[in-house]
């Protein structure tokens, strides 16, 4: 017992050495002397023995702790995004997002083959060097548009904590208001240059001839309102967007609003406004809404078959009780209709099936977004079907108004 004594250890058995012989020298009895050095010896062996059970204590801790428990396991299974547990490469833990992002065979696995994406592969073979790394972007894991940030932390020993976090909609997000900017930018500084174009050509000798000068400035009102038209559509859609968590909560009569709108545009487009027929149900129920948004979608929807319907077709506008509350509005033309393709995209910002056409027709490539994001601050549903050679249907979906909320 005494080889697995300290050099501490030693160092106290020659002090009860010592003191043993001191007894000794003082009382000049052997007995007195060799008490005292058996009570300093077994003291000492009492001490060296409560320092192994400390420390086999210690070490039954570690291992207990160095394996994954179910408390842990718990733990890391409450974390939304995908979370391993790794002991030098292997991964020891994967919690459910993990394993519904890479598979249910990761545990056990080598990382390395369980995360199958190269960039990884070298962020954590640099992570099983012992090497700090920074997070790291991945594209295409799970996905082939999905993004994610990969990060670690070092826990204790070999273990480390990697952790995926989905950056696919931030992304998304910030790449279309980079596309916004851009579309924006260009939208704008198109009829601008040409405003600046026919402005210097009237400065200079141009500018004497009447006839030439009456036309050159009918073509700069028109850039300049069709600027308007664009600053005033980037505003609606701002303010739209502004107010998509607020649900709207006044009492609208949509009857009388497509009255308002319809008789608004009767003489609108080369009189396209006479093609407007009305199918408004009596009794329409009341709606529970935002007036002036519903009354721009309504602009929009109509102005849109105005511009593509056929001279001459008539412009159905139609609004009657649906089922589960709610109201139905439809706004049919009759027109070259649209390819199956494009209907998907309709609602994005600046597209546009025909950017020539559209600009020709005073379109500002934003109508049909403020549509959509009316319709999804009113909760409702749209569809928009289309038959090339036929026409375009645009259905709106609206919640009918509580009558208690009515009534009060």
């Amino acid at each position: 017992m005494l080889d697995g004594i300290t050099p501490r250890g030693w160092l106290a058995a020659g002090i009860v050495a010592v003191t043993a012989m001191t007894a000794y020298a003082l009382s000049g009895d052997w007995q007195v002397a060799t008490v005292s050095l058996a009570g300093g010896l077994v003291a000492l062996l009492a001490a060296s023995q409560m320092r192994e059970e400390r420390e086999a204590e210690a070490a039954a801790l570690a291992r207990e702790t160095a394996v994954p428990g179910p408390a842990i396991e718990v733990a890391i299974d409450a974390i939304i995004e995908p979370v391993l547990l790794l002991e030098g490469t292997r991964v020891a833990l994967a919690n459910r997002a993990a394993r519904t992002l890479l598979g249910d065979h990761v545990a056990g696995e080598d990382v390395r083959t369980a995360i199958r994406h190269p960039a990884a592969v070298a962020y954590l073979a640099e992570l099983a060097n012992g090497k700090a790394q920074p997070p790291i972007e991945l594209v295409g894991l799970g996905g082939l548009s999905q993004r994610w940030e990969m990060r670690a932390s070092a826990l204790d020993g070999h273990r480390r904590l990697v952790q995926l976090i989905d950056r696919t909609d931030s992304h998304a997000a910030e790449k279309m208001r980079v596309d916004f900017v851009a579309n924006a930018s260009h939208e704008l500084r198109t009829p601008l240059a040409s405003i600046i174009g026919y402005v210097e050509t009237l400065a200079d000798e141009a500018g004497e001839d009447p006839d030439i000068r009456a036309r050159f400035l009918r073509i700069v009102l028109d850039e300049a309102k069709r600027i308007e038209r664009l600053v005033e559509d980037l505003m609606s859609l701002s303010r739209i967007e502004a107010d998509k968590f607020r649900p709207p909560s006044d009492t609208v009569d949509l009857g009388e609003l497509i009255d308002d709108v319809a008789a608004a545009l009767a003489g609108a487009h080369n009189g396209r406004g006479r093609d407007i027929t009305l199918h408004v149900t009596p009794g329409l129920p009341m709606l529970t809404g935002d007036a002036v948004q519903l009354s721009q979608l309504l602009h929009n929807l109509i102005g849109n078959a105005m511009k593509y319907g056929r001279p001459g077709t008539p412009i159905r506008v139609e609004a009657a009780p649906a089922a589960a509350g709610m109201v139905r509005l439809v706004v049919a033309d009759q027109g070259d209709g649209i390819a199956a393709d494009h209907l998907p995209r309709l609602t994005e910002r600046f597209y546009r099936v025909d950017a020539g056409r559209s600009r020709s027709l005073g379109g500002t490539g934003l109508g049909l977004a403020i549509v959509k994001h009316v319709v999804e601050r009113h909760r409702g549903r749209l569809d928009i079907a289309s038959i090339v050679g036929e026409g375009t249907r645009v259905t709106v979906m609206l919640r009918a108004a509580d009558p208690a909320v009515i009534l009060s």
